[in-house]
């Protein structure tokens, strides 16, 4: 499975601090979460879907056009 995807790279994924500590959120499930944990709704923020892209370039090498 892709390393990119997990909670805390998604744009559901909702940190905040408390007074015992982080809570992690994700916002579309309503439900508590770990940065580490994948679901299958997973949806990359921005930040992150240049990073894949830019991951796949390097494999792919460059244009011949």
């Amino acid at each position: 499975m892709n390393h990119f995807h997990a909670c805390a790279t998604c744009r559901h994924f909702q940190p905040s601090k408390t007074e015992e500590g982080m809570r992690y959120d994700c916002t579309r499930l309503q439900y508590e979460t770990k940065p580490h944990y994948q679901f299958n709704c997973w949806d990359p923020k921005d930040k992150v879907v240049k990073l894949l892209k830019k991951k796949l370039d390097q494999l792919l090498g460059p244009d011949d056009e």
